[in-house]
């Protein structure tokens, strides 16, 4: 038999006090039996009744367990990459307080969100860069993506290709079925449009592999301006530009990979409806365990502590006769 917990403090005391309480009750009987000469054996049967369903009440609160299960654990889990895009274009305002830093913030949704898999982050413009591998660690997952900024990657263009053909390469390399590559995913994030040329290429080798992709279009029709160091961005006439997002290259992408587009603007936020997408695939299993596992059989205990309260109440013993 095994116990789920020690006798801490609150148990001692209240073994202290029942026995203290019995200690006078032992002495007062001795002093009536001394003083009247009457015999005290049967009060005995009562002190053993009590004593039982004392022990018994003790030994419900400290968890009694015995008897030999066991039980198969089994850890179920996803592998996700996030591709986030980091021209210039994410400073954009039209997003409070900023397209980058929305965006952080929902990311931390999505990494609490998925807190028993695992989750990778690139970083990309017209190149892409292994900001964190695959990771169970979010902590770790949340400092990268608070350090996220425009400046770690070179600003001259967007290119989906180089994410995409990371991302795939990362989630292949493991030798798995394709059953368990149903359970890998690129979510891939950004503004504006794609200027690659081998994104088409990549997404048939996505949709093959049967790696589910996702795409989050972040910024509005309207626009805003970009702000950088120097001010506002200006083109070569020296005009300012003001980036508004484009959702065309996104949603064929989607498209082209059986996956789904989902939209943040000043309007509406569809991190929710991407987490509940991800939800929806099923996990593959990791590991599966054999682990030894005994119930709390409290209930025993208290079963026969009311049993012999029961009879404390029905019997009736007389210590002194008149």
């Amino acid at each position: 038999m095994t116990w789920a917990y020690s006798l801490d403090t609150f148990e001692l005391v209240i073994i202290a006090v029942f026995a203290a309480l019995y200690i006078l009750y032992v002495v007062r009987l001795t002093r009536i039996k001394s003083r009247l000469n009457v015999p005290i054996s049967k009060w005995l049967i009562k002190f053993t009744i009590r004593t039982l369903y004392f022990l018994m009440i003790l030994g419900a609160l400290l968890g009694p367990s015995f008897g030999d299960t066991t039980r198969e654990i089994k850890s179920v889990g996803k592998d996700i990459f996030v591709c986030v895009d980091l021209s210039e274009s994410m400073n954009a305002f039209d997003v409070q307080p900023s397209r980058l830093e929305k965006l952080k913030f929902e990311l931390k949704n999505v990494v609490e969100a998925f807190s028993s898999d695992r989750i990778g982050l690139i970083m990309f413009s017209n190149e892409a860069f292994m900001q964190c591998p695959l990771t169970y660690d979010n902590n770790a997952l949340n400092l990268f993506i608070q350090a996220l900024n425009t400046s770690l990657v070179p600003s001259s263009g967007t290119d989906f290709g180089p994410p995409l053909k990371m991302a795939l390469k990362k989630l292949t390399d493991e030798a798995t079925s394709v059953t368990q590559q149903k359970s890998k995913i690129i979510i891939l994030i950004s503004d504006g449009e794609d200027f690659g040329e081998e994104t088409d290429q990549i997404a048939e080798e996505i949709e093959s592999s049967g790696i589910k992709l996702f795409t989050l279009g972040i910024g509005t029709e309207r626009g805003s301006k970009i702000m950088t160091n120097r001010g506002y961005k200006r083109n070569n006439q020296g005009e300012e530009v003001v980036s508004k997002i484009n959702t065309k290259s996104l949603r064929k992408l989607a498209a082209d990979t059986g996956g789904k587009f989902f939209e943040i603007n000043e309007r509406q936020n569809d991190v929710e409806r991407l987490i509940n997408s991800i939800n929806d695939i099923e996990g593959e299993l990791r590991d599966a365990k054999q682990l030894d596992a005994k119930a709390n059989k409290y209930f025993y205990f208290l079963i026969a502590a009311l049993a012999l309260m029961l009879i404390d109440a029905l019997i009736t013993v007389k210590v002194i006769k008149l």
